[in-house]
């Protein structure tokens, strides 16, 4: 699949190997989400889940900014209904990534405010630069956290955390996002896309099928009860038994070999 960047407008998508990098391009807006903006990302992040060949996908801002949020100056937000905004042009967004049959990894530098906090939140890993922060400003302006960013707070750092987070607008440093559990690395700023794709080479190297199925457990853990999940983890693990990478896995290790995985 060859880098197709002449499409877009509001959006890069780049595919390089088996790792696509999908990068919000409105960097004098510092990212901010328009209806345009998430039309692209919704088309393109649905392309990046249908390619088999592409088995990790990274979300990241062109600029200054991860994402400033919501495009306040939008004049065709402003005249709809926060309802249908939210349901028609941002859920689509977040819930294909949510329920992408691969990782996404987002990797952050500087802002991820507003409603960029909860795609920062959504993808299933996340890379911080030093220097980027997580910044929940809707206190300011009378309005409350949406995207999904008061589930994935408050499951992520509980109740009270969440809602002090959200009262008083504290800007969250990469470091103590490392520490409450929001990221997973934190790594020089001049480094971020670079720490980023390799991480996500390694991640390309496991089987495909391990990555999705973990990924629906995950899902169901944070959801469900003890005996659900246990249940759905043993319909998953059979699925992967039975797949010919389970058994190209066990040859190899016997083989003393890197697995060569295909997805099947």
């Amino acid at each position: 699949m060859e880098s197709k960047l002449s499409r877009f407008e509001n959006i890069l998508l780049d595919v390089d190997g088996n790792v696509a990098t999908l990068t919000m391009n409105r960097p004098k807006k510092l990212n901010a989400f328009d209806r345009p903006l998430l039309k692209e990302m919704l088309e393109a992040i649905e392309e990046i889940n249908l390619d088999d060949s592409i088995r990790v996908a990274i979300l990241t801002g062109a600029g200054r900014a991860f994402s400033a949020g919501a495009d306040l100056t939008s004049k065709t937000a402003q005249a709809r209904d926060v309802i249908d905004v939210l349901e028609n042009d941002y859920r689509p967004v977040l819930m294909s990534i949510t329920r992408a049959p691969k990782p996404w990894i987002s990797a952050v530098n500087g802002a991820a405010a507003g409603v960029g906090s909860a795609f920062a939140m959504n993808c299933d890993l996340t890379v911080m630069a030093d220097d980027a922060y997580i910044y929940q400003a809707f206190a300011a302006v009378g309005l409350i956290p949406d995207g999904g960013a008061t589930w994935h707070l408050a499951r992520t750092i509980g109740r009270k955390r969440a809602y002090e987070l959200i009262v008083t607008g504290e800007k969250l440093a990469a470091k103590k996002c490392l520490e409450l559990g929001l990221c997973n690395r934190v790594v020089p700023a001049d480094r971020l896309l670079e720490e980023t794709r390799a991480w996500a080479d390694e991640i390309a190297l496991r089987a495909p099928l391990s990555l999705r199925h973990a990924k629906s457990a995950v899902l169901t853990a944070v959801e469900s009860d003890l005996g659900t999940t246990y249940s759905k983890e043993a319909y998953l693990q059979q699925r992967c038994v039975q797949s010919e990478d389970a058994l190209e896995g066990v040859r190899a290790f016997a083989e003393k070999r890197q697995p060569v995985f295909k997805g099947r």
